[in-house]
């Protein structure tokens, strides 16, 4: 529905600044609904100033197009990663995968509870948590992108009812259901998030969409050691909890799911920095790198 473009701006005194351009595909840019939707992603990411989540400069228009100006990440989103880890055969190391999933909850929960300036509750809900959405930069940084569906209480355009947006794989059982949303739902696709860089295998799969969908309604959950036996008892009972069918069983913010991950670390004396995570990403995908200096 929309690409993106990397850029540049220049201003005085040879002033640059590299920006990503998200814009409308032109198949579809006389789509009004698409375009409201466009536009109210812009409007919520303008009022998100935080570490883990890519920062909104602009929202403009050329001819008919709307476009939106990015904040660039160099890197690779966790998709990359999962899919690296796994035509190599192996997982992606346990102190890693928790560091990166809390950071990306700590940009979560910085939405979830963001206010506006007359101090009225947003309730910023992503509802589009995935591997594609969760960028990991070359220097280590942990950024979540696209709020391209993403809705906060004072929004006016709804959701058209029997109408799923997200990926199907990484929406929450309530979501499926056609429920309202609350913070905890990104919660449960940050679980799936993390049961899947830990375990090196999807979730929730199937033949059709259909029986995606049912796998997720039913949320019923093998314990992530089947698949990897190296995952502790403390971090697995983190996961399932996350996990949890019921919203009210789960952890109930993103923080507090971030916090958790974060006493894993310490606990288990496995600290994992931003500096490790650049040099894993830098080693990983090198060839990415050097393309990345020519550019």
């Amino acid at each position: 529905m929309a690409e993106v473009w990397r850029a540049k701006t220049f201003g005085e005194q040879g002033f640059e600044k590299l920006v990503a351009i998200k814009r409308i595909l032109p198949n579809i840019a006389e789509d009004d609904e698409f375009i409201t939707m466009f536009i109210d992603e812009a409007k919520i990411t303008v009022q998100l100033t935080h570490a883990n989540i890519a920062q909104t400069f602009d929202l403009g228009k050329i001819g008919d197009s709307y476009f939106i100006a990015l904040e660039y990440v160099a890197g690779k989103d966790l998709r990359a990663i999962f899919d690296r880890c796994r035509k190599r055969n192996e997982t992606a190391p346990i102190p890693m995968v928790c560091y990166m999933v809390s950071k990306m909850c700590e940009g979560l929960d910085y939405a979830h509870r963001k206010r506006s300036s007359t101090g009225m509750e947003l309730r910023i809900i992503h509802r589009d948590v995935s591997p594609q959405n969760c960028l990991v930069s070359f220097e280590g940084e942990i950024k979540v992108i696209d709020f391209g569906i993403a809705k906060a209480a004072n929004q006016a355009t709804k959701t058209q009812a029997g109408i799923l947006k997200g990926k199907f794989g990484y929406m929450s059982p309530e979501q499926v259901r056609g429920l309202p949303l609350d913070q905890r739902s990104d919660v449960f696709a940050a679980g799936v998030v993390l049961y899947e860089m830990l375990t090196g295998e999807r979730l929730f799969v199937g033949d059709s969409d259909f029986s995606v969908l049912e796998r997720v309604r039913q949320a019923e959950i093998l314990p992530p050691t089947k698949y990897n036996h190296r995952i502790p008892d403390g971090l697995e009972k983190i996961v399932l909890k996350a996990l949890a069918k019921e919203p009210e069983e789960r952890f109930q913010w993103a923080s507090d799911l971030a916090d958790a991950l974060q006493r894993f670390l310490i606990t288990n004396e496995s600290i994992f920095s931003r500096k490790d995570l650049s040099q894993y990403n830098k080693s990983t995908f090198a060839e990415d790198v050097e393309k990345e200096k020519t550019r």
